[in-house]
């Protein structure tokens, strides 16, 4: 058994400005890099909304229920630009 080390890239980037994004920087970054988020497939907003619940029901997202529709809408106008 020998130890490896990896070195992961440095993703420092946060959601752009617009109505939400303190939100969405505050909960969904405890996870995963804006950068992630921002890549993913246009979804809808009943697609978003499923998501973030799954984030939050199925692996434990620390997501207070009241934040999830501000993150919903900034996810989805977010796209629609």
């Amino acid at each position: 058994l020998t130890s490896q080390s990896v070195v992961l890239p440095d993703d420092t980037a946060l959601f752009p400005e617009g109505p939400g994004a303190d939100v969405v920087n505050a909960n969904c970054m405890a996870c995963h890099s804006a950068s992630m988020a921002l890549t993913q497939p246009v979804l809808t907003k009943a697609q978003w909304t499923a998501t973030v619940n799954k984030m939050r029901d199925v692996y434990g997202a620390p997501v207070a229920k009241e934040d999830v529709p501000a993150i919903v809408d900034y996810l989805a106008a977010l796209q629609a630009r």
